[in-house]
């Protein structure tokens, strides 16, 4: 049997994602799995210089030959895990501690489930479609970047609000006074885009989305556009800077008369998946939606009072 080769990355921040981490290093190399660790966490983790664990420096090398990413955390960590995984198309699978967790796939009480998958490669793959963004300043581009779930363009600190031109495929679509515009993919529709008013989009269809932030105009409805498209946002010459963050972890000023350009990635991220579960089923579990509703609530306390 070909060995398998993990990296496990974690929120060394948190104890119980310590502790886990360590539990899902003792299992896999029960298994005979390699495992790799980022070296600073295996330093924070007190696992350095353990038997059997490969130590890499922070880099898509990190990835390379690797049969997965395991990540232990949340969201934010799987995104962090993510920059380090798509450049070589390794699956990432999560591991939820966060609160809601959209893009995990376990719970912290299945390790031994997925040690058993990636021993016997009994799980699916699942591309998501990213963003390629570019920014650009005076006609030459000066930035560029990615994002999986939203790129989004932003007030900073102390502005009171921006003045931004939106545009679908070079064709101005609205001027809108406001406090930013969020850019996102499908498998982002659940995270910043859908707290700003945006709507939740399946992962599986493709499409982009732009949806406005607190914006003062005539026509501010979030938007739902075909996968070829490019998004695009003007910050105008006479309103303060912004500032651009993909998927929340990076960065870029933009100063006024910047343009922003947002369209489909050419690399996915791809996502390793045990369950078979629809996605109907995943929103209901992570939202904890009630099914149910009032009706049933109240059906069945008449039927109560009625058997009292």
């Amino acid at each position: 049997m070909t060995t398998r080769t993990v990296l496990v990355i974690a929120h060394t921040g948190r104890d119980e994602a310590c502790e886990l981490t360590t539990a899902a290093v003792t299992e896999f190399r029960a298994a005979g799995v390699q495992v790799r660790l980022l070296a600073d966490e295996a330093a924070e983790l007190g696992l350095r210089g353990l038997e059997g664990v490969e130590q890499v420096s922070v880099g898509h090398a990190s990835t390379s030959d690797c049969d997965l990413v395991v990540v232990i955390g949340g969201d934010g960590t799987i995104l962090r895990a993510a920059e380090l995984a798509r450049p070589t198309g390794t699956p990432v699978l999560g591991v939820n501690l966060g609160h809601v967790g959209f893009l995990a796939e376990v719970e912290k009480d299945d390790m031994s489930v997925i040690v058993d998958a990636v021993v016997t490669q009994s799980y699916q793959v699942e591309e998501r479609m990213t963003l390629d963004v570019s920014v650009t300043q005076d006609g030459v581009v000066v930035t560029n970047g990615w994002a999986l779930n939203e790129t989004s363009v932003e007030k900073g600190a102390g502005v009171r609000m921006l003045d931004l031109v939106a545009e679908i495929d070079g064709h101005i679509l609205s001027r809108w006074g406001c406090d930013g515009v969020v850019m996102a993919t499908p498998t982002g529709s659940t995270a910043y885009a859908f707290s700003a008013g945006g709507p939740v989009v399946w992962p599986g269809l493709g499409a982009l989305l732009m949806v406005p932030i607190s914006a003062h105009a005539l026509f501010t409805r979030p938007l739902v556009v075909t996968p070829d498209s490019t998004l695009s946002v003007t910050v105008q010459p006479d309103t303060d800077p912004a500032v651009l963050w993909c998927d929340g972890r990076r960065i870029v000023d933009l100063p006024a008369g910047s343009r922003v350009d947002a369209k489909r990635g050419e690399h996915p991220v791809r996502l390793a998946r045990l369950h078979t579960a629809p996605f109907t089923d995943r929103l209901v579990g992570k939202f904890a939606l009630p099914v149910q509703g009032w009706r049933a609530a109240r059906a069945e306390r008449d039927n109560d009072m009625a058997d009292g």
